[in-house]
């Protein structure tokens, strides 16, 4: 039997992942996942990391869902459909699969939302196997079993499986055709069949990749060590408190006294400047790579 692993990439294979990690990060930020938390975006870059995956390509998602137990909104990084398609195919027995095969019409109010939608799809992958012999997995999946609602406290579709109740649907019986199919590809639900779902951690599968980083906490020694370097470039009129707030903030959490102090630099007059206790340019370029 062939292995998924075929010809694997390895991270310094993938230009992405040859990038600085914070370089790539606002790369995702700002094209793939617009208006993503940088937490969540790191989270990605670590999962393509270990998986060896090119996060250019978009492989994985970021769902948000409500976690009932801290009663809050969390990211989790799923897998899209994409990928699993991109898995079997490189395992080299993917035979192809079936036009989806939707089942009868249904026209009610779902949510107070009047909506037709196919009661269900069914959609069967094919695998040849290594004797030669190519067998279907078919999968069926129902509308109302995975449809994603509009918010956590609304019954109603949102926008997409409004829009797309026939092209969504077939999404998540793809995803579970090729999940039988391919078992090694893995066995998480992707981002189509849980958006709008609960996050349930006893549930959860092991592997999955939850955005709820905890930053460390900036401390006062990093604070002494760069104030005089960042007194320097205020001089030289080359420093922003908020911009240099923002960048330490991505990878630590700032105080709000550190803050304070931070946008309290303001350029020295000639009079007040002490020479002595300047750091020179080299220097602060130094500390703002560091941070």
């Amino acid at each position: 039997m062939s292995n998924l692993a075929i010809a694997p990439q390895t991270a310094s294979a993938i230009p992405a992942l040859m990038m600085d990690e914070q370089d790539l990060a606002h790369v995702l930020q700002t094209s793939l996942y617009p208006g993503a938390a940088m937490p969540s975006i790191k989270m990605v870059v670590a999962y393509c990391r270990a998986a060896q995956l090119d996060p250019m390509q978009k492989p994985v998602h970021i769902v948000p869902m409500w976690d009932k137990n801290s009663k809050s909104m969390r990211d989790v990084i799923m897998p899209g459909v994409g990928l699993y398609r991109t898995q079997a195919a490189r395992s080299g027995e993917y035979a192809g699969m079936s036009e989806p095969e939707f089942g009868p019409d249904v026209t009610e109010k779902v949510g107070g939302i009047e909506m037709t939608y196919p009661k269900w799809c069914k959609v069967t992958v094919r695998r040849l196997l290594p004797n030669g012999i190519i067998v279907d997995f078919p999968a069926v999946e129902y509308w109302k079993e995975n449809y994603a609602t509009a918010g956590k406290d609304s019954e109603a579709p949102n926008a997409m499986w409004k829009k797309r109740p026939y092209g969504q649907i077939a999404k998540c019986a793809e995803a579970q055709a090729l999940r039988k199919a391919f078992p090694e590809i893995g066995s998480q639900p992707t981002a189509e069949e849980m958006e709008g779902k609960e996050y349930q951690p006893q549930a959860e599968p092991a592997h999955a990749q939850v955005a709820e980083v905890v930053l460390p906490d900036y401390s006062e020694d990093q604070l002494k060590q760069n104030l005089p370097a960042w007194q320097k470039a205020a001089d030289e009129g080359k420093f922003s408190a908020e911009n240099m707030i923002a960048k330490i903030n991505t990878r630590y959490t700032l105080s709000a006294a550190q803050q304070a102090v931070i946008r309290s630099i303001k350029p020295h007059t000639t009079e007040q400047q002490p020479a002595s206790d300047m750091a020179d340019h080299a220097d602060f370029v130094a500390a703002m790579d560091q941070e």
